[in-house]
């Protein structure tokens, strides 16, 4: 499996493209703020062709080039219902002083959006599954996909980072919906499976549940 990532924009959201290899179709997860030109990038380099956009919520930050890159390639953008309005309307997310620093700004509506439901999700070769963990943003979710060499990731936006977990301090925040899906979540993944957060470095399942300090 092939996993392509690249922080994007002033609050360096991590961007992610998954495919089965290099020549392959492969998903882009989080495309925020400015992340257009390093997808691009990405697609040539690696000869890919992307098959949908995956939200793991609708932040402005994580979704902010979405609707580009769905009427540039003519894909989809998959994300909760709950989350669905964000994609329009980032203010609707942000507490004042983040929509301070974004500014007053407005999304164009993607060619084309797909409601996420928990269950698989079978895009570019590869079987993803889809977690509802609401707490960040009501739409939250974590994608897991397992790779053919063996071992799991899991794509955990805002819910979980190295060392520490979403806040809930945002329009839509819930800090109990929060705790509930982050033990549903250490309880799903093995300790191997590898961790690429929404901001920050990559870690693993075990090394968050004995030494982040919002799980332990």
């Amino acid at each position: 499996m092939l996993v392509v990532g690249f922080p994007a924009g002033a609050f360096r959201a991590n961007c992610y493209l998954v495919a089965a290899g290099p020549g392959r179709e492969c998903v882009v997860v989080d495309p925020g703020e400015s992340a257009s030109d390093g997808v691009e990038k990405a697609l040539r380099e690696h000869e890919l062709t992307p098959v949908a956009v995956l939200a793991t919520h609708g932040h402005y930050d994580h979704v902010a080039s979405a609707a580009e890159l769905s009427e540039t390639h003519g894909v989809a953008v998959h994300v909760r219902p709950e989350d669905r309005p964000l994609l329009t309307d980032p203010a609707a997310g942000l507490g004042p002083q983040l929509a301070a620093v974004v500014g007053p700004v407005s999304l164009p509506e993607p060619a084309a959006v797909e409601p996420l439901d928990e269950g698989p999700l079978d895009l570019a070769g590869l079987r993803f599954d889809v977690l509802h963990t609401p707490g960040h943003t009501p739409g939250s979710v974590v994608f897991t996909v397992r790779a053919e060499e063996g071992g799991r990731v899991a794509l955990t936006g805002d819910t979980l980072f190295a060392g520490s977990v979403g806040r809930t301090d945002l329009p839509g925040g819930d800090a109990d919906a929060l705790a509930s899906s982050l033990r549903r979540l250490m309880s799903s993944l093995d300790d191997g499976t590898v961790v690429l957060p929404g901001h920050g470095d990559s870690t693993t399942i075990g090394r968050e549940r004995v030494g982040n300090p919002f799980l332990t």
